[in-house]
Formats: C-alpha cells, sequence, structure tokens
C-alpha cells in the first residue's frame, strides 16, 4: 500500500480542473493512502517556509519537488520507485506561480520535471495525480496503461 502526500500552494480555481483532480484523488484514494494539502499563496519565500514546517514534520519520507530543473521520469519508471517505497511516506511538493525558493528544491530528495515544458501550478497538480494513478494502476495490473 503506497502512501503519498501532495503540498501544493493554492486551490484549484478552475472548476474543470478541480473536477479532474477530485476524480483521480477519489480513485487514488481506493488504492492506498493519499492527503492533499494546499498552502495559501504567498512570494516563493513565504511558501518555503510553510513547506518546510510541513516537510519537518514528516519524518522519514521522500521528498520529490517538482521543479523544471528536475529529471523527467517514464511513467513505468515513476511506478517502479513507488512500488520500492511501499509503506514509506512519499511526498510531492508543487510550488506556486512564482516558483519554488532555494531551500525547499535543497530539501528534496529528488528533483522531477513532469515535462520540459511549464504547466500553472494547477495544471501540474492534476498531471502528477494523473501519473500517480497510472502509476498505482501499473503496479496493480489494471487495464488503465497500455504499452
Amino acid at each position: 500500500m503506497f502512501r503519498l502526500t501532495l503540498l501544493v500552494v493554492g486551490k484549484l480555481k478552475n472548476a474543470h480542473l478541480r473536477a479532474l483532480c477530485e476524480d483521480f484523488s477519489s480513485r487514488l484514494q481506493r488504492l492506498g493512502r493519499l492527503e492533499v494539502v494546499e498552502f495559501k499563496d504567498a512570494d516563493p519565500a513565504a511558501e518555503g517556509e510553510r513547506f518546510l514546517t510541513a516537510l519537518a514534520a514528516r519524518s522519514g519520507a521522500s521528498v520529490w519537488v517538482l521543479s523544471e530543473e528536475g529529471k523527467c521520469l517514464r511513467s513505468t519508471d515513476l511506478a517502479e520507485q513507488i512500488q520500492a517505497r511501499q509503506g514509506a511516506e512519499l511526498v510531492f511538493v508543487i510550488g506556486g506561480p512564482f516558483g519554488l525558493s532555494r531551500s525547499v528544491k535543497q530539501r528534496a530528495d529528488r528533483l522531477v520535471s513532469l515535462s520540459p515544458m511549464t504547466f500553472t501550478h494547477e495544471m501540474a497538480r492534476y498531471l502528477l495525480l494523473e501519473q500517480l494513478y497510472r502509476a498505482a494502476s501499473i503496479n496493480t495490473g489494471s487495464k488503465y496503461h497500455h504499452e
């Protein structure tokens, strides 16, 4: 069973994206534990302090920060990484519209990029949730993912 936490900035204002995120969140919660923690928009330094405080309370968790300079993973590689951490908490951090503070990136166990392109933080949340569901479906043998 997986334990995933998303630390994110801002509420989902776009109703369509919110519905998609809620759909993938509910699918994931049927397969493991998912927690989404939303922080209020602020400048990157203030957001960074909030993230670091939240991460300090999650000792032992592996922290993956979404960042443009991070490494892109194939869906199957993400599935393997989640499978290897069964039972351990995996925390994903998505910054706000003005990016992440250097201190949060330095705290990361891994920097991950969804794409060489830049997305809004709302789109990044949707894409990450879809990929997490895809990874979980790969690990459970579901037919959601096709190769």
